[in-house]
C-alpha cells in the first residue's frame, strides 16, 4: 500500500484535471521502465512470532538499521515509517510487512539487481537483530489478533472501516504479501490494450504464483488465498472491472471509476483526516462531510488513485496485482512475464489474439477458480497450465527480442525459467509446500520459515 503520494497541491477545477492526471503518464517507448515491488514477512528466528514496531528488535529500529546503506528516512508524528533512495522505497504493510518500491529501471536485469541488493541489506541489518524474512502470500502460521500493528494513521482509518464492507480486509492488511510490476504506456490506446490483456491473463499470473496455502498452521484448501481474501474486502473497490472490455474504454471511463470508489481519507499537514466511506465527487464540490467547505487538489485526487485495489489498477502506469510473494528468483520472474508480453509489440499482439474472445463469465470464472485449484482449474476443454503454457511461450519470444544482455551475455529471459519449471512440473509453490508439509514436516508448519526463508 501507498503513503501520501508526491504530486503537487495544484487545486481541483474540473474534471477533465482529473482525465488529464491519468493520461500524464504517457511515456515514449525509449522512456519505458519497469518498476517491481514485493512485500514479506517479517519474524523473529526464535519465537517466529512477527516483530513489533516498536523495540530493539521492531520494524522501526530494523528501517533505522537499513539507514547505513544510503536510505533517508519518512517519519510520521516522530516515527520513522519508510526510507528512500535513488527513486526506491522502503514502506510498510499494516502489519510490518516489508516493502521494497523499486525504482524505475530499464531492464529486468537490474530490475533483478536491485531486489537481491535490497534482501541483502534487509540479511545484514535483521540477522543480528534474530530477525528473519519470508516471502509467501498468506502468513502461514499466526492468527489475525496475533499480528501487530504499524503506528500509521492510513491504517487506522482503514482498520476500523475494513469490517463494514467485507469480513477478509482485516486478514488482506495484516496476513497477505504480493509481489507486483508497475509498466508504462505510449498513449491512450495503447493503455486500453495492456490493460484488457493484463486483466485477462491476471488469473494465470495468480496461478502461476500460487503460494499461500496454509492458514494458522493448517491447510486451507485454497492455493492462493491471498487471491481468495480479495474476493471478500470490499466490492467497492476490488475486482476484474468489467468496463475495461466495453467499447469507449479510456482514461475518461476509468477516472469515472475511481469517483465512485469510496474514499478513505484526506491528507493534510501531516495527518490522516478519515474520510472513510464518503464520495470523492462531493469533495470535488466542497461538500465532503470529513472536510466541509474544502475542496481537493490532485495530490489528494493521486492519494485517493491508491485506495482502489482492482486486479490491475491503473495510475500514471499499469499495476499488475495478481501475484502472491515469493522467493527471490519468482520477484523477478513476475516482471519478466508482464514484460515480455506487453513491452514488445508482437507479443501484445499475439497476447490480445489468446484473450480478445473470453467472454466476462470466463474471465470471472478464471478468477474466482484460480485461487483454489490454480493450473489445475479446467478451461475450454484444457486447464489453467494449458493457458499457462501458452502465455508463457508469448511473454518468452517477447523477452527474446527485447534482446537486452547481462554481463554474461544472457537476455532476460533467464528471469522467466522459474515459471517455466512451474509450467513443466505441473506443481504451483502452494502444493510443492503441502507436500512437505504431509511428508518431511510431519504436519508442522514452522520448517517453512527455517526452508523457504530469503
Amino acid at each position: 500500500m501507498s503513503g501520501p503520494s508526491q504530486v503537487n497541491d495544484v487545486p481541483i477545477e474540473s474534471r477533465a484535471q482529473l482525465v488529464e492526471y491519468l493520461a500524464s503518464g504517457v511515456r515514449p517507448r525509449d522512456d519505458w521502465r519497469i518498476g517491481t515491488e514485493h512485500e514479506k514477512f517479517g519474524f523473529r528466528t526464535d519465537d517466529l512470532q512477527a516483530p513489533t514496531f516498536d523495540g530493539d528488535r521492531g520494524i522501526e529500529a530494523l528501517l533505522r538499521g537499513l539507514m547505513r546503506f544510503g536510505w533517508e528516512p519518512v517519519d510520521e508524528h516522530g516515527r520513522t515509517i519508510a526510507l528512500v533512495r535513488d527513486g526506491a522505497s522502503v514502506s510498510l504493510e499494516p502489519a510490518g510487512q516489508l516493502e521494497l518500491s523499486g525504482a524505475p529501471l530499464r531492464t529486468l536485469h537490474e530490475t533483478c539487481m536491485e531486489a537481491s541488493s535490497h534482501l541483502r541489506e534487509v540479511r545484514e541489518v535483521a540477522e543480528p537483530m534474530g530477525l528473519g524474512f519470508l516471502g509467501m502470500g498468506f502468513q502461514p502460521k499466526w492468527r489475525r489478533d496475533e499480528m501487530p500493528w504499524m503506528p500509521k494513521g492510513r491504517y487506522k482509518i482503514m482498520r476500523e472501516y475494513m469490517p463494514k464492507v467485507g469480513s477478509l480486509g482485516l486478514d488482506m492488511m495484516t496476513r497477505t504479501c504480493t509481489v507486483q510490476v508497475n509498466l508504462d504506456v505510449a498513449s491512450e490506446a495503447d493503455m486500453v490494450k495492456k490493460f484488457r490483456v493484463a486483466l485477462a491473463l491476471q488469473p494465470i499470473a495468480t496461478a502461476l504464483f500460487a503460494d499461500s496455502p496454509f492458514t494458522e498452521g493448517q491447510p486451507n484448501g485454497q492455493l492462493s488465498y491471498r487471491s481468495h481474501i480479495w474476493s471478500d474486502t470490499d466490492a467497492g473497490r476490488t475486482g476484474m472491472l468489467d468496463f475495461v472490455f466495453e467499447d469507449g474504454f479510456g482514461y475518461e471511463r476509468y477516472t469515472d471509476y475511481l469517483l465512485d470508489v469510496p474514499m478513505y481519507f484526506v491528507y493534510r499537514d501531516g495527518t490522516y483526516i478519515d474520510a472513510s466511506g464518503q464520495s470523492f465527487r462531493d469533495y470535488l464540490d466542497g461538500r465532503l462531510p470529513a472536510y466541509p467547505g474544502e475542496r481537493p487538489t490532485l495530490k489528494d485526487w493521486a492519494d485517493h488513485s491508491t485506495t482502489a485495489f482492482p486486479e490491475v489498477r491503473l495510475k500514471k502506469y499499469l499495476e499488475m496485482r495478481g501475484a502472491d510473494s515469493g522467493p527471490w528468483n519468482r520477484i523477478c520472474a513476475l516482471p519478466a512475464f508482464w514484460v515480455g508480453l506487453l513491452y514488445d509489440d508482437a507479443a501484445l499482439d499475439a497476447a490480445w489474439d489468446l484473450v480478445k474472445d473470453f467472454t466476462r463469465d470466463e474471465r470471472h470464472a478464471l478468477r474466482d477458480g484460480v485461487p483454489k485449484h490454480a493450473m489445475g482449474l479446467p478451461f475450454r476443454g484444457g486447464t489453467v497450465r494449458d493457458l499457462a503454457r501458452e502465455a508463457l511461450k508469448i511473454s518468452t519470444h517477447g523477452l527474446q527480442r527485447r534482446a537486452y544482455l547481462n554481463s554474461r551475455g544472457a537476455d532476460e529471459r533467464v528471469h522467466i525459467e522459474p515459471l517455466l519449471e512451474i509450467v513443466e512440473t505441473g506443481k504451483t509453490p502452494a502444493e510443492v509446500k503441502l507436500e512437505l508439509f504431509h511428508g518431511p514436516w510431519g504436519g508442522r508448519i514452522d520448517p517453512v520459515f527455517r526452508e523457504f526463508a530469503y
